[in-house]
């Protein structure tokens, strides 16, 4: 049931990383060691360095959805590991690719 504009809606579920909503993907997520530190696939490119993100599934790094190429969508599209996160020291960046969001 949606709420009517006068009705009170109930407090949406707080997860860890804040008011988002909670990602069950975030559930039983193990440690993974990022398999390089560049996209793989970017590296015969001469055009500009993208960021680049791991799949917290398997550790696969490639490049960002701010890239031309946006590599690391496509592993999502190939594989169904939800979960990339920034390859940057100290980056707390989490993305779901199933939930469209930062988790």
């Amino acid at each position: 049931m949606i709420p009517a504009p006068n009705m009170v809606a109930s407090a949406p579920v707080i997860s860890l990383n804040g008011s988002a909503p909670h990602c069950e993907h975030l559930d039983g997520l193990q440690p993974v060691t990022p398999l390089s530190d560049h996209c793989r696939d970017c590296q015969d490119h001469a055009d500009r360095q993208a960021p680049v993100v791991t799949c917290l599934t398997c550790g696969w790094v490639a490049c960002s959805d701010d890239s031309p190429r946006r590599h690391a969508r496509v592993h999502y599209e190939e594989t169904e590991h939800p979960l990339a996160a920034g390859l940057e020291p100290g980056s707390r960046w989490r993305w779901c690719y199933v939930h469209q969001r930062l988790v």
